[in-house]
């Protein structure tokens, strides 16, 4: 129970890597706010939310609306109290050839990833702050914030500013005792990887699921990690086991990068 007495807000987390994040931070007592960009919990949500009906809520919430990022936290608030925990984890996807790269899709993926990132953790910081809470923010970068790719240098971007605002705000926190770290997987297999790798097999002329199977093997481990994978790391970095570390982004990749 080493999240006892907390609350976690979570975007993002109606499935995938999300989801199991919330159900580890529940299993350790924590309560949980939920947010999607769905208007209702899918049915998978649905199910845990029965068996946790005094430590789980879901709101609608679009981080991209960054006015109503300070309303959503509130909201939250008054159901579960005081946010000690922001697991920072909404994003979109997307690639194309450099040259194809369209304005649209850039526009998308900053909105999603960085805009929506930063105010979502600019509204919590805030009301830690306030309520002299001495939390804990876990921003969701990527292996691909560490390095760039041929056809996925928007999505690289994105990853690489939430990299360096996680280090910023960091110190921005210390004299508050407010800890900001993140986390980046390596590739994890999650539903959205179906339309990642179809993506891949249009550009790459691939068969579908090749480039999931060489991503896979490509791994030093052998194989793509699951969001269970992640959990461990996220415990931790919530939990008091990090209390003397911030401004750190911790790979969890199966050893594809070294730093």
């Amino acid at each position: 129970m080493k999240l006892q007495g907390k609350h976690a807000i979570l975007t993002g987390a109606a499935g995938g890597i999300g989801l199991a994040v919330a159900q580890a931070y529940l299993h350790e007592g924590a309560k949980c706010t939920i947010l999607d960009i769905n208007e209702q919990a899918p049915d998978e949500l649905k199910s845990i939310m029965a068996q946790y009906p005094n430590q789980l809520v879901y709101q609608r919430a679009d981080v991209t609306k960054t006015s109503e990022l300070p309303h959503v936290v509130s909201r939250a608030e008054g159901i579960f109290g005081p946010v000690h925990i922001l697991f920072n984890n909404a994003a979109v996807f997307d690639l194309a050839p450099l040259l194809e790269s369209t304005e649209a899709s850039y526009d998308k993926l900053f909105s999603v990833n960085v805009k929506g990132m930063f105010f979502m953790m600019q509204a919590v910081l805030a009301s830690m702050v306030k309520n002299q809470i001495k939390g804990a923010v876990i921003n969701m970068c990527s292996q691909a914030g560490r390095r760039g790719e041929a056809l996925v240098s928007h999505y690289c971007a994105t990853k690489a500013a939430v990299l360096s605002y996680t280090q910023s705000a960091a110190l921005a926190m210390a004299e508050h005792h407010i800890r900001v770290n993140g986390i980046a997987p390596g590739v994890i297999d999650t539903p959205m990887w179906v339309h990642v790798d179809a993506m891949f097999a249009k550009y790459e002329n691939l068969a579908i699921g090749e480039k999931k199977k060489q991503v896979g093997l490509a791994v030093p481990l052998g194989y793509m990690g699951t969001p269970s994978d992640i959990v461990g790391a996220a415990v931790f970095l919530a939990s008091d086991d990090s209390s003397y570390i911030t401004a750190q982004t911790l790979n969890v990749d199966g050893g594809s990068v070294m730093s």
